[in-house]
């Protein structure tokens, strides 16, 4: 699996983990996954509920890209959007990459 060019660079091998603080769970009132912290709550979209389903502190960016592929078949875009999301998801505090 490679980055495509448009993409900035990032380690697959990365391990993303919430933030302390942050809670990821489903929620049954809002029938979604939301991710829950102190001053409020995100709902998330299909595609980032899937994806936070399998940050657990001890996959891998590529373990994730893998079990979502295994998931869906091996859609070209799957990885793009993961990386997407592990970016825009550190960006806005929800993640740590270790």
């Amino acid at each position: 699996m490679s980055i495509p060019a448009s993409l900035p660079e990032l380690d697959q091998s990365i391990v993303p983990v919430w933030r302390h603080g942050y809670r990821f769970q489903f929620e049954p009132a809002q029938n979604a996954y939301v991710l829950l912290y102190p001053e409020g709550m995100i709902k998330l979209n299909d595609s980032a509920s899937i994806i936070g389903q399998h940050i657990d502190g001890q996959a891998s960016i590529a373990d994730i890209i893998q079990k979502v592929q295994a998931m869906f078949g091996d859609i070209p875009e799957i990885e793009q959007d993961i990386i997407e999301y592990m970016l825009v998801a550190q960006r806005e505090h929800w993640i740590d990459l270790v």
